[in-house]
């Protein structure tokens, strides 16, 4: 049976992905403008800063979400981290 608040929050989800981006895209637009020789202004550095790390979070939120989708349908597997290490070698 599909779970509605599932995918309701995938579409919640997707649509927070989707303005992160176009919010990046704006500020993109107007860099690529810039002048190669000059220095990009404090604004747009800040902007940029505060947009990247919106777009990460709405981005990694999708992936959880996602993940956790294909988790419980049993298509992925679930990481052993009971060690510490997650996995990795030293």
């Amino acid at each position: 049976m599909v779970d509605l608040t599932e995918i309701e929050a995938l579409k919640a989800s997707l649509r927070g992905a989707r303005s992160a981006a176009a919010a990046l895209a704006d500020i993109a637009g107007r860099l690529e403008t810039t002048d190669s020789h000059a220095d990009v202004a404090a604004p747009d550095l800040e902007e940029l800063q505060r947009l990247t790390l919106a777009n990460a979070v709405a981005a990694q939120a999708l992936r959880g979400l996602v993940e956790s989708m294909l988790r419980r349908r049993g298509k992925l597997a679930v990481a052993d981290v009971a060690d510490g290490n997650a996995g990795l070698e030293e």
